[in-house]
């Protein structure tokens, strides 16, 4: 809570005064710093002391950092909060970060993981608040907003282009799939703007803060099936729907997702009442497992009457729903969902169950 944090700020007794800060930036500079990763230091004492303001941060919180580098930020967050706990790829950072955590008596208020923040599995945690590496931006967020956590809200601060796209709003010429997804599960909110000088080394472009929260009800749809859905639509963004889906290969793609989808769903059903389902979708996935999603569809001698019916159908469920021509980079959440549920009702599949659940990371 800010009330909180400006005492907590008082308690330092003036840490941040000029002389220390230009300390802690002389030791960022001696630090070989590693681009390719994002390694960005932000050093500005006022910027730092506004993102944990503006976090509302609780003390009895759990706070998950992303990539916390010398600590700077991680020491902050470690006087409002309960407990911090913080992974960082790069063991030169995470030994500077033990030293000056232990220095400021924190040592038994964190928990340093060491590890890729991708790959790491994240204990409970209340709030993310976190300088995140611009490659990485899309993936983690996707893991935060499409995986199995509970958590009040994240404070990111990431590539202010990135954030321009993420808060896009349809008709918007930055509006995207990454927009779209994120809308279905999560707000998205600007919180304030940091110019790239208060960062060591300074990187080219500025960032932006920006507050992710998790929506207490979520649209009952099936995820993968909605991301394969988005990820169609979206291929070719300002193309009408029309367009999009009267592309041979689009219409011979879900032309044999939708055969396979229903024809597992129609013997599940069937055999599940003879005690056999297991055993015969195995069967359907031994006939099958030559068939792939590949141009081999496309082919001249598979442009028969199923094909035709196939692509008729899909005509008139966009007809029908008065999307034929729209496009996908004008339309709401709402309106995507209605025209889903359109081609599902109608028996047409998106996302084809044998290659496992859709990465909802490669949603860009």
């Amino acid at each position: 809570m800010k009330t909180n944090y400006t005492k907590a700020k008082k308690q330092r007794n003036l840490k941040e005064n000029k002389e220390e800060t230009r300390e802690e930036e002389k030791g960022h500079r001696s630090i070989h710093l590693h681009k390719s990763r994002g390694q960005h230091i932000l050093t500005n004492p006022r910027v730092l002391d506004a993102i944990v303001s503006k976090a509302d941060i609780k003390p009895t919180d759990t706070i998950r950092e992303i990539g916390p580098g010398t600590g700077d930020l991680t020491l902050r967050l470690l006087e409002v909060a309960k407990k911090v706990i913080a992974v960082e790829i790069d063991k030169r950072m995470i030994e500077i970060l033990n030293k000056r955590v232990s220095e400021h008596g924190f040592e038994d208020k964190i928990n340093v993981i060491s590890g890729d923040a991708l790959k790491a599995e994240f204990p409970q945690f209340d709030i993310v608040v976190a300088n995140i590496p611009y490659g990485i931006s899309s993936p983690l967020i996707a893991k935060l907003v499409f995986g199995d956590y509970s958590f009040r809200s994240a404070k990111l601060l990431m590539q202010k282009e990135f954030v321009r796209r993420l808060l896009a709003k349809p008709g918007d010429s930055e509006f995207n799939r990454l927009a779209v997804n994120v809308k279905l599960v999560a707000d998205a909110k600007f919180v304030m703007d940091v110019s790239k000088r208060d960062f060591v080394p300074c990187p080219r472009v500025d960032s932006s803060v920006v507050k992710i929260t998790p929506k207490d009800e979520v649209p009952d749809v099936n995820m993968n099936e909605w991301l394969a859905f988005t990820r169609a639509c979206f291929s070719k963004k300002n193309k009408t729907l029309g367009a999009t889906f009267k592309q041979k290969r689009k219409v011979a793609e879900l032309l044999k997702r939708s055969q396979l989808t229903n024809e597992r769903e129609e013997t599940v059903m069937i055999a599940s009442d003879e005690g056999d389902a297991d055993e015969r979708v195995e069967e359907i996935d031994e006939e099958k497992e030559q068939e792939s999603d590949g141009e081999e569809y496309v082919s001249d001698s598979s442009l028969g009457t199923e094909m035709s019916v196939f692509k008729d159908k899909i005509a008139e469920v966009l007809k029908v729903g008065g999307f034929e021509d729209k496009r996908p980079s004008k339309l709401s959440n709402e309106e995507l969902l209605c025209l889903l549920s359109l081609f599902n009702r109608s028996g047409i599949r998106f996302h084809d169950s044998r290659h496992g659940n859709v990465d909802p990371g490669l949603f860009t």
